[in-house]
């Protein structure tokens, strides 16, 4: 599945590929220097509240495309823009409306009679809201709470013209104010977007829009274990559908043209139409047509179809993912959210990875895994560097640093793509360079430091290169076992990513890496290795309240594998919990140790995946992922609260403007908005295609 990944030395800061496992890695606000790059002046951090931090982003090289790939990419951008809509009516039912009426409120800001204060604060929750395509947390899955009073927001809406206002069909203003006070001011009700806690209903108690209020988890597991397997048992039937009741019976609504979200898809449709002709060769011209075809008839085998042609195209320079691809924002872990990436190559950078995915079959036979787990042919995996040029949906405003398509497992058997967003990661590296770091606050001596300062980069770059290349590509499962999310369910998509990640882990300390000219010591390994186990074990604490549990699967990932890790380690003194002035540190003394550790959990790992292993996998996942240390939770978020630094981080994107002369385009111009606010408030008049029902 499409597979994002966090780097280690974002992992160490903090510390997103679409994985159908795993959603890889999502970025955040803070991340060491990965490389070396020239001074620049362009302004990076455009914006901080709450606990997110806004980052401007540049496209390098586009100035140099040629006229036809320029036109082409302004296409694939606005195919991606016009479906923003569906992503926050995917993530909550009420969605679409909350954000009209408070973009309603935010244009009349001048005619409100009220105090600057609450504006304000409405304002924080307005930039939340847009951030993470809703009102519920992009990461904790948990509603926001309204710092402005029900009162100011009433009488913000009471004050602006009813034909200003998204109503629905029969609805007054009285009723939009008691509907929406009640859905944002009542903390208790459709509380978490994604619920995973065992035992719990995860339809019911999910606000998700993949279901309808009125299912629950054993109807819907009930509607697919009737349904007919489609053609070759392909797994992810269900991808672009909503389930719904229909006088006691449950039924599928499906995301297309004259279906479900058709006033989105048939603009995106629309803007793919007028990308066909100028397709850089006939590959990529098949692939436009194949996607929508897909648009058109909703069927998953035409999904299919598309994705063995867009793996096919590895000549054109332009690129673009577009569709409901990762599934981690369903607890059931079958329907997709719609995405899009547009992107082009980078020709020089490509060349680290590209070096990776010519030795996959190498990985492959010298991992830990049991021989019969491993795959004898490891085949088309194509990995590169790109520019990103716009995301949407599910991609934006946070973003994935790697991403590795496609999801269903029978194509991955015919081949895949693993890309890094370059631009997107230098993005962070030079927004990083303006704000403390938590390394000296969290390194234990000054050795650690330094190593970490000269390798840090690499290491973070060769992490999300090999957990996407090698690790999603990487082990089979046994023949006659179900897909993941039939046999894992819920716990499928931590378990992948924990897959990928040791994977990376295992090979970061190799000599082959050494060997291959991509590190020039072990000692980058070192750093990766203090880095995921400081992340693990204490970092990304900071992302949760006092009292939480940890619920999101790469959080959930990450902390399985550094405690499993640490329990192992600690009876031979390979990774010890060390006090300092009353701090606490977690030192590793023994990195060729802690390598076989990680391999014996790449292999169980595995081995669960490969057998459909449900009980060992949910038992993995509860003893080490879930539970926090509530001593040890308040001392990281003490010792954050010094260095001020955001939890997360999310991008501005750039603006295609076509520069026309006699009716005919001859230039795209970029243009950088200058703040979050710029841009949203464009997007809601310019692409808010999706009408409140």
């Amino acid at each position: 599945m499409n597979k994002r990944i966090l780097s280690i030395a974002v992992l160490a800061a903090v510390v997103f590929a679409s994985c159908g496992t795993s959603k890889e890695k999502e970025a955040t606000a803070e991340i060491q220097d990965a490389a070396a790059h020239d001074s620049d002046d362009f302004n990076y951090t455009a914006d901080e509240f709450a606990d997110l931090k806004l980052i401007r982003y540049q496209i390098p090289g586009f100035e140099e495309l040629d006229l036809k790939k320029k036109e082409l990419l302004y296409y694939l951008y606005e195919a991606a823009i016009v479906g923003r809509d569906i992503m926050y009516s995917q993530n909550y039912r009420h969605n679409l409306q909350i954000r009209k009426t408070l973009e309603a409120i935010i244009k009349n800001e001048e005619a409100i009679n009220g105090n600057a204060e609450e504006l304000e604060k409405l304002m924080v929750y307005t930039k939340r809201v847009w951030f993470s395509n809703g009102i519920h947390h992009h990461y904790s899955n948990k509603k926001f709470k309204p710092d402005f009073s029900r009162v100011y927001f009433e009488k913000a809406i009471g004050e602006i013209e009813s034909e200003n206002l998204p109503l629905k069909e029969g609805q007054t203003k009285e009723d939009l104010m008691a509907t929406l006070g009640e859905v944002i001011f009542n903390p208790a009700l459709d509380a978490k977007k994604v619920n995973l806690a065992d035992g719990e209903d995860l339809v019911a108690t999910s606000a998700v829009n993949f279901y309808s209020p009125d299912l629950t988890q054993v109807e819907v597991e009930a509607y697919y274990a009737n349904l007919d397997k489609v053609e070759g048992d392909q797994p992810e039937y269900g991808l672009n559908t909503r389930l719904v009741k229909e006088d006691g019976k449950v039924v599928a609504e499906t995301m297309m043209v004259g279906g479900l979200y058709t006033e989105a898809i048939e603009k995106i449709v629309f803007w793919l139409q007028k990308a066909v002709p100028l397709a850089e060769n006939a590959q990529q011209k098949q692939t436009f047509e194949s996607l929508i075809t897909y648009y058109k008839t909703g069927k998953v085998v035409d999904w299919d179809k598309y994705n063995l042609n867009w793996i096919k195209d590895i000549d054109s320079r332009t690129d673009v993912v577009n569709g409901f691809i990762e599934v981690y924002n369903d607890p059931l872990g079958k329907k997709g959210s719609f995405e899009s990436v547009v992107s082009f190559k980078d020709m020089e950078a490509t060349k680290r990875i590209e070096a990776v995915s010519k030795e996959a079959q190498w990985f492959e036979d010298n991992s830990p895994l049991m021989e019969e787990h491993k795959k004898p042919n490891v085949t088309g995996i194509i990995g590169k560097v790109i520019t990103v040029v716009v995301e949407a949906g599910d991609a934006s405003p946070s973003t994935p640093i790697g991403i590795n398509l496609p999801n269903n497992g029978w194509v991955r058997e015919v081949g895949s793509k693993s890309v890094s967003l370059g631009n997107i990661v230098h993005a962070y590296e030079m927004s990083s360079k303006e704000g403390k770091s938590s390394l000296s606050e969290f390194a234990w001596d000054q050795a650690e430091i330094d190593r970490s300062k000269k390798y840090g980069g690499i290491a973070d770059l060769l992490h999300t290169d090999l957990h996407e290349v090698i690790g999603h590509a990487s082990g089979r499962i046994n023949e006659g076992v179900g897909t993941t999310s039939e046999t894992l369910k819920s716990y499928a998509s931590c378990l992948e990513e924990g897959r990928a990640d040791l994977v990376a882990l295992y090979y970061l300390h190799d000599q082959k890496l050494v060997d291959m000219g991509l590190i020039e010591s072990l000692d980058a390994g070192k750093t990766a290795y203090d880095d995921y186990i400081k992340n693990g074990m204490m970092l990304q604490l900071k992302r949760l309240d006092m009292g939480d549990q940890v619920e999101e699967a790469h959080m959930r990932n990450r902390q399985m594998i550094a405690k499993w890790a640490f329990e192992a380690g600690a009876k031979g003194s390979i990774i010890v919990k060390k006090m300092r002035d009353g701090k606490t540190f977690f030192v590793i003394n023994d990195y060729e140790a802690l390598k076989d550790i990680f391999g014996m959990q790449l292999r169980e790992l595995q081995r669960i995946k490969s057998e459909g292993d449900y009980e060992a996998g949910k038992s993995l996942v509860e003893d080490y992922a879930v539970k926090v240390d509530p001593e040890l939770h308040a001392e990281v978020l003490k010792r954050y609260e010094s260095l001020g630094i955001a939890a997360y981080g999310g991008f501005i994107n750039p603006k295609l403007v076509p520069v026309m002369t006699d009716g005919k385009i001859t230039d795209i111009e970029v243009q950088y908005p200058e703040s979050f606010k710029e841009q949203m408030m464009f997007y809601g008049e310019n692409y808010s295609f999706l009408p409140v029902k």
